[in-house]
């Protein structure tokens, strides 16, 4: 075996899946350079220093005036200007159809050709091993200790969201990006989805539903077992006839009755215990799909889980959960739509300064009201008995009651001069790190308790409002993310999230 790195040299393609193919091919052997190295060595053999790298993909635009103008229309797609913009790649298998319409929207409004090849970019040696592959118990500590002067390890410096942050420089002469995130910065969030949530990126649908209460996924897990044994009935057509599995925590699968095992449902195991942020998925064919997050309480939490989902590219991320009301009129059990948030999580601040206003989107925000109605079966001047639209306040101060209110102001002042209509600890957070990321976000609450006005959740109360109100904003949830399916992709991608020196790849 040769332990002189795979290289390939850049080719031109004109043809997308061809582009793609090649990538594979890159990232195939790479991978498989480093897994043959690594077996050896645990072997107890003497190696030289082993590396591979990433393949990347770059287009170098020399004009403007052989291709028709970009559809305007369009938030992603195309490049700003004459240049050479490229990015790395990763798990080419895991986001082939993504890359495959990435790379054709390019060849599409540009006319030129891609190059695909490899990079500079080591792929760090913990990156390339399987889901199932463990080295580290077989190997004493000098052995181990010598992995870090013969492998290339995990490079924090190669990971910082610089990009999507509007904060990188590059240097004189190089290439402007094409994505807003590195290989690397992709495998890093991959490898922490397994961990938080126990379930494997592949598992990982397009519409993304965010819960701050367990009993959310507890109904959300009994619909998903109760639907896999339960046929399509083509008398009576459902939207949920198309999912075709559920899975949970341990990559547990369990197919719809009637679909044949495949070689996967065996891999999956319950876990003696759930992970920190467990995520349960019900899967389409073509990833469409919903899949549930319980990120628990607090901004801290919101964010670790958007950082990492966001990699992924969803078509769209939604909040549902519960929070205080602060209005009198409100009352326990009324959903609230956020149209503007109040940012007092802080732990955006250092990524996305206070002064960025964070948007409503209007497709999501139709979407979550048209819900509600078709639900709740309100409709017109009738709605507002139950939905009330206004900006929400997020803190990272769970006994916020407990702060004193005083003439410097504390946040009962605040939240009066916001005009705030609800506060929780999460909303703002996913919201604003979807527009951070350019994944589509909007958050439809649920008042479960008014301490300003003296209305503190107590057990049995408690207890009757999350049976009442669960399911219904459960479905509610369900049939927004069925009225997004249903429209425009494209529409949905706001250009609200694009700024004006932005990358090309959605």
């Amino acid at each position: 075996m040769s332990f002189s790195p795979p290289f390939f040299a850049p080719m031109q393609y004109h043809d997308a899946a061809a582009a793609l193919a090649q990538a594979q091919q890159i990232y195939a052997t790479s991978v498989q350079h480093l897994r043959a190295a690594l077996q050896r060595f645990v072997a107890g053999e003497e190696l030289p220093k082993v590396r591979a790298c990433y393949p990347f993909v770059r287009l170098r635009l020399r004009s403007n005036n052989h291709a028709a103008p970009p559809d305007s229309r369009l938030a992603f797609g195309f490049v700003d200007g004459i240049g050479s913009y490229e990015t790395t790649l990763t798990r080419p298998d895991l986001f082939a159809d993504y890359n495959l319409r990435q790379f054709q929207l390019l060849l599409d409004n540009h006319g030129e050709a891609l190059e695909v090849g490899s990079s500079n970019q080591p792929i760090p040696l913990h990156f390339a091993l399987g889901e199932q592959e463990h080295f580290e118990g077989c190997l004493t500590p000098e052995r181990r200790r010598l992995l870090r002067d013969l492998f290339d390890l995990p490079d924090l410096a190669a990971m910082d969201d610089g990009i999507a942050n509007g904060t990188q420089e590059l240097s004189a002469g190089a290439a402007q990006p094409l994505s807003l995130f590195t290989a690397p910065r992709v495998d890093y969030s991959l490898h922490r989805l397994r961990h938080y949530t126990g379930t494997r990126a592949e598992f990982f649908q397009n519409f993304v539903l965010f819960t701050n209460y367990a009993f959310y996924i507890d109904e959300f897990v009994r619909m998903g077992r109760e639907l896999m044994q339960r046929a399509p009935d083509p008398a009576q057509p459902h939207e949920l006839d198309d999912c075709i599995a559920f899975v949970e925590p341990g990559n547990l699968l369990t197919r719809r009755i009637g679909l044949s095992a495949e070689a996967e449902d065996a891999l999956g195991a319950a876990l003696p215990r759930l992970p920190q942020m467990p995520a349960y998925h019900l899967i389409r064919r073509d990833h469409s799909g919903i899949t549930m997050v319980n990120i628990g309480v607090g901004p801290a939490n919101a964010k670790t889980m958007s950082d990492h989902v966001a990699v992924l590219r969803p078509h769209a991320w939604l909040m549902l959960g519960h929070c205080a009301g602060l209005r009198t009129s409100q009352q326990l059990g009324d959903y609230v739509l956020a149209h503007a948030y109040v940012r007092e999580d802080h732990v955006l601040d250092e990524e996305l300064p206070l002064w960025v206003p964070i948007p409503p989107l209007a497709e999501i925000q139709v979407a979550l009201e048209q819900a509600v109605a078709d639900v709740t079966q309100l409709s017109g001047f009738e709605l507002k008995r139950v939905l009330r639209t206004g900006t929400v306040a997020s803190t990272d101060n769970r006994n916020w009651e407990l702060l004193p209110n005083d003439r410097h102001g504390g946040p009962e002042r605040r939240f009066s001069q916001t005009r705030a209509i609800a506060l929780d600890m999460e909303s703002a957070t996913i919201a604003a790190n979807g527009f951070r990321f350019r994944v589509p976000y909007g958050t439809l609450l649920c008042v479960s308790d008014k301490p300003l006005h003296g209305e503190i959740k107590l057990p049995g109360m408690a207890d009757q409002f999350y049976r009442a109100r669960v399911d219904q904003h459960l479905r509610i949830g369900l049939r927004t993310v069925e009225l997004l399916r249903a429209g425009p992709l494209s529409q949905l991608h706001s250009r609200k999230l694009r700024s004006f020196a932005e990358v090309a790849f959605q």
